[in-house]
């Protein structure tokens, strides 16, 4: 990450306290600095800023219940794990500061799962984050995932075939059309809520991880906002695909991009994951302007870590270079850190963010 701004010494205290709002920049090397062992949880994840943090440090407002509705509460934290593979997984969903404050539920929705068994098996992570102030956002957040995760969970053979085989472009067809289709039926389900589309709506961005330990091909796809970060080397690098660089058919129920210049290479398996090919069937052609499918297809290296976040951790890990030498400090040498660990080292408050944060973050033996 960016370099700008101030970096406290050693006698001001808790360097990784030292986080402020006014830095901005885009993605650089991060210094590495000596890792404390893989089992140790940072100290309690607060921010020491020039001026005060706006919020309590820990959750004060639970969201309303509805005595007959209490399958829609959703948890203020979320932690989940594993290890397949060469991978080692680690995953963490927090309500924001101003929804703790506001008594709001978690907008962010993390799915975790695994299909299959032995060497075969494909373990997918979907993120998603429902509009901002509106209600019932976090239901099309949790909907969207599970729709996601039903319809790769039905294809997962074929789709781990393709990940060994590294046919990239029935992948990004076949997971284009997957992502179209969830989205579409956002829009339904707002029809029938009678609300405005961009009500009930959400961004989505997902993993795909296979068990087979001879295939390092890491797969992301998804649309909206969010970040995609590798560290590698003790240099952190943003991997998020250009919007400019995004191709392919309009995303129903939420964005497209350009077209492609040419159809898509092959029609190999992944392309029959009994979706419909857009337009979709929920909605009429989308109309711009839309937000981009993005797509990327990526060999990891041992000692790589791979980073899945959504904007409420991704955008200040873009602007405050101390966020991003403190992840540095925890991840480069110390190797996966426990699940408590890695909640807290995902959780260090920083002035002026206040939003959700959910990050999924894979390290490579």
């Amino acid at each position: 990450m960016s370099q700008q701004g101030e970096k406290p010494t050693e006698h001001e205290g808790d360097w990784w306290g030292q986080l402020y709002d006014d830095a901005t920049g885009d993605t650089a090397a991060a210094p590495t600095r000596a890792a404390p062992t893989a089992d140790t949880a940072s100290p309690s994840p607060t921010c020491t800023a020039a001026a005060p943090l706006a919020y309590d440090a820990e959750p004060t407002a639970l969201p309303p219940a509805d005595p007959d509705g209490l399958e829609d509460l959703v948890a203020d934290t979320v932690l989940d794990g594993a290890q397949y593979g060469t991978s080692t997984l680690r995953a963490a969903s927090v309500r924001g500061d101003r929804a703790r404050d506001r008594g709001e539920p978690r907008r962010d929705s993390l799915l975790v799962a695994r299909f299959g068994t032995g060497e075969q098996a494909l373990v997918l992570v979907a993120v998603a984050t429902g509009a901002p102030d509106t209600p019932g956002s976090h239901r099309a957040a949790a909907e969207v995932c599970h729709w996601i995760g039903r319809a790769v969970g039905r294809s997962h053979a074929r789709l781990g075939e393709d990940l060994r085989a590294a046919r990239r472009g029935d992948l990004k067809s076949g997971l284009h059309r997957l992502t179209d289709r969830g989205l579409g039926k956002l829009r339904a389900r707002a029809a029938e809520q009678g609300v405005e589309p961009e009500e009930y709506t959400a961004s989505l961005r997902c993993l795909l991880l296979p068990a087979d330990p001879s295939c390092r091909t890491r797969v992301f796809f998804g649309v909206g906002a969010g970040g995609l970060f590798r560290l590698r080397d003790g240099e952190w690098q943003d991997i998020e695909p250009r919007a400019a660089d995004a191709t392919g058919d309009a995303v129903v129920g939420f964005g497209g991009g350009r077209r492609p210049a040419q159809p898509p290479e092959g029609d190999g398996l992944t392309m029959d994951l009994g979706i419909t090919t857009p337009p979709s069937p929920y909605e009429p052609a989308p109309e711009p302007p839309r937000a981009p499918f993005r797509f990327r297809a990526s060999i990891a290296r041992p000692g790589d870590t791979l980073l899945l976040c959504s904007g409420g951790l991704a955008d200040p890990l873009r602007a405050e270079p101390s966020l991003a030498e403190h992840l540095t400090s925890r991840w480069s040498t110390a190797g996966p850190p426990g699940l408590a660990a890695f909640l807290a080292d995902t959780s260090v408050r920083v002035k002026g963010y206040a939003d959700d944060r959910t990050a999924a973050a894979v390290w490579e033996a």
